[in-house]
């Protein structure tokens, strides 16, 4: 087979794959708003319990959260051998964001990468940063989110036992060891028949990037805590609350991530977190939280995103339409 006909079938392949993936995204949504609307009456009287001050303390923190990853991401970038400064790595950083919201895995990279090419940066270097970022971000808030996971399993009736638990840290945290994270990205990059990176990822920036990513997910978490916390039934446990609440965020986000199958891990983490909160709150109370999270999760990513555009187009930086 030529090249052409190699090309060709890659081509038709990778359109099926997302016309699947849009036509599972277009099922969950429609699973997801079928379950609201039959329980619409008692989520729209929990909505309205929610306060002004919770509201606005929820979406700082969710605006917060993204601004933490890209300071990750520009780690991972500068240890790689392309320095960029805060207000460039958010530019591209934000508008490639709104990429993972499309079917296909690889849109938020593709143009980070035609941006970040304009301020100097090899495409593949950008590449490279941006799965690592991606990988990065899921592995930390798995492991960070698995004390969440027993609550998950048992729907809050029992506890795990803790070895089980720390066997699966035992299991995610090789995955953020340089040595086989350089192994990973030498064979990737042989398969893909790209050039490889000047130098190793060092330690150090592993270390940094995944503090980085881990604290995004806490921030991020704790806005679904303030949430949940108005919507509390009186004597709910504070403990269990914001271990389900910000741990699970964690747990369900990571998971989210890793399902390739939807954009953004629409349905997937809004369903984990409704089976997790509704350990502690009333089903429509979860179901409230995980609404409004979500939208504060997008109103986010349009801020940020919005912000970035407008510096990248004063300077020059969105590819071409």
């Amino acid at each position: 087979m030529s090249e052409v006909d190699q090309a060709t079938v890659r081509t038709a392949r990778r359109r099926v794959v997302d016309l699947l993936r849009a036509g599972f995204l277009v099922l969950v949504l429609l699973a997801v708003g079928i379950a609201l609307w039959t329980n619409w009456e008692a989520v729209r009287s929990d909505l309205g319990r929610l306060g002004p001050v919770s509201l606005a303390a929820a979406a700082l923190l969710a605006l917060c959260s993204p601004f933490l990853t890209v300071l990750g991401w520009r780690v991972l970038l500068d240890d790689l051998g392309s320095r960029l400064h805060i207000a460039a790595a958010s530019s591209v950083f934000f508008v490639g964001q709104l990429g993972k919201y499309l079917p296909g895995s690889v849109w938020s990279v593709v143009v980070q990468t035609e941006m970040a090419a304009r301020l100097g940066v090899p495409r593949h270097r950008t590449a490279v940063g941006g799965l690592l970022c991606i990988g990065l971000s899921a592995v930390t808030g798995m492991i960070a989110g698995l004390p969440a996971l027993p609550a998950l399993l048992t729907h809050g009736q029992a506890a795990l036992p803790w070895w089980s638990v720390l066997l699966m840290v035992v299991v995610l945290l090789p995955l953020l060891w340089p040595p086989l994270l350089n192994l990973g990205i030498r064979q990737a990059l042989r398969v893909l028949r790209r050039p490889p990176l000047d130098h190793d990822l060092g330690p150090a920036a592993v270390t940094l990037s995944s503090a980085w990513f881990t604290a995004s997910w806490l921030v991020g978490g704790m806005s679904v805590w303030v949430l949940a916390k108005d919507l509390a039934p009186e004597g709910a446990d504070p403990a269990r609350l914001l271990l389900v609440a910000v741990s699970g965020y964690l747990l369900a986000t990571g998971i989210g991530t890793f399902s390739v199958v939807v954009p953004a891990g629409i349905g997937v983490r809004d369903g984990i977190m409704v089976l997790l909160l509704a350990t502690q709150l009333s089903v429509s109370a979860a179901a409230a939280v995980v609404v409004v999270a979500r939208f504060l999760t997008v109103l986010g990513d349009v801020v940020w995103a919005a912000t970035g555009w407008l510096w990248g187009r004063s300077h020059d930086l969105l590819p071409e339409p």
